[in-house]
């Protein structure tokens, strides 16, 4: 995940102002792999039926579900290994009748707690009970403006219902934020989106691109076109590059294809050559994909992935063995090969001057269009030229198109 916004004020701070850019690098205070934050998919009932759904919920219940005693022994595991944060999630998490229950124990235990919801169950009451966990953070999706959200959501209403869902946790002092996955659908909805976040008021958005998992695999010929995803991209350097300046405090980020931060050190070495050195430091320092080493998923059955892209590869379940055993065990392939620094990446990945930016992307979508998990990236919209290549033939004419 970049953290766009926060890259950006480093370029429009004062020079000799210390960068406020993150560091994301390996831990090295303390011994062992890295302490991830954890997506968990606490169930996969879901009121929605999304177009690009990772976990291809639905409204129906799905047997074998972690119970509330067997999270509460993870919980205890997660924390005595020292994972910081917890992203509760689904399916739709509202609709586990001990989600409450789950959040509170998780704040008691000093866990970040966010709270990832589609946002049409929030109405006046839901929200006054999520405002009494004190959620360090609630996401909300909307792909779009009214009718697309709704025809990717496959419900009438739910733009409006989430909206709503929207309000009632900005009213109340949650941090809430809007997450916007990109499509050649709504791409020319950004704009309106953009508007939408900072007339809201909302404090964050998160746009991601197609990831090739669950429903979002089997639609993506929906994927955003590569120059589609630079416009957007520009686009959103640009308003980024604004608030920056004007001294805005919203957070922007962009996940799921980790060359975005290749294509940022492009655009400031066009708009701020004098500070691109500076800031390809702090991309280098960030470094790129995480899945594997920052960022951990456990589904509503137990198993622990790698993210939560990868629900068809299981690293073990938190039922029969400890996730702290787990994620240490580097004689799992997958997960050795993640935490390779270089990653062992082929093609385009393999011979790209900046693939300690990048990390390799997503790992996801090469293992869908080709069966090589280290394979290049076709979601990589950058030109040859852009990543120190001898253009083949017509395709950075393609990519630009």
């Amino acid at each position: 995940m970049l953290r766009l916004s926060q890259f950006m004020r480093d370029l429009a701070a004062p020079e000799g102002a210390a960068p406020v850019a993150p560091s994301r690098a390996r831990p090295v205070a303390r011994p062992g792999p890295p302490r991830p934050v954890v997506i968990w998919n606490l169930i996969r009932r879901c009121n929605l039926n999304c177009r690009h759904c990772y976990s291809i919920s639905a409204d129906v219940d799905f047997p074998g579900e972690l119970s509330t005693a067997e999270i509460f022994t993870v919980m205890d595991d997660l924390r005595a290994f020292g994972v910081p944060a917890l992203i509760l999630s689904g399916g739709e998490p509202l609709l586990r009748p001990d989600i409450f229950e789950i959040s509170a124990r998780a704040k008691a235990m000093g866990f970040y707690v966010g709270l990832s919801s589609n946002g049409t169950a929030i109405d006046a009451v839901m929200a006054d009970r999520i405002a009494g966990i004190g959620y360090d953070y609630v996401g909300i999706s909307l792909d779009g403006l009214e009718a697309t959200h709704d025809r990717f959501r496959r419900q009438k209403g739910a733009f409006v219902a989430s909206l709503a869902g929207v309000r009632h946790c900005r009213d109340r002092g949650l941090k809430v934020g809007l997450r916007f996955t990109v499509t050649r659908d709504n791409a020319a909805e950004l704009p309106a989106l953009l508007d939408l976040a900072e007339a809201e008021e909302v404090h964050r958005l998160y746009l991601s691109h197609l990831n090739y998992a669950g429903r979002g695999n089997r639609n993506r010929g929906d994927d955003a076109e590569h120059a589609m995803t630079r416009k957007a991209m520009d686009l959103l350097f640009d308003r980024c590059w604004d608030q920056a300046r004007r001294g805005v405090e919203r957070e922007v980020t962009t996940g799921n294809n980790d060359a975005d931060g290749v294509y940022l050190l492009h655009w400031a070495r066009r708009r701020v050559p004098e500070r691109a050195a500076r800031l390809e430091a702090a991309l280098r320092r960030w470094g790129g994909n995480s899945c594997g080493v920052n960022i951990a998923n456990i589904d509503n059955l137990g198993h622990a992935h790698p993210d939560t892209m990868w629900w068809h590869h299981s690293l073990g379940n938190v039922k029969e063995r400890p996730f702290s055993e787990i994620w240490s065990d580097l004689s799992e392939p997958l997960l050795a090969g993640l935490r390779a620094r270089p990653r062992l990446v082929t093609g385009r990945c393999g011979a790209c001057r900046y693939l300690g930016i990048c990390n390799g992307s997503s790992r996801v979508r090469p293992f869908r269009a080709t069966g090589d998990v280290w394979a290049e990236d076709p979601g990589c919209y950058l030109t040859d030229a852009e990543i120190g290549l001898e253009p083949a033939e017509g395709r950075d004419a393609l990519a630009l198109a």
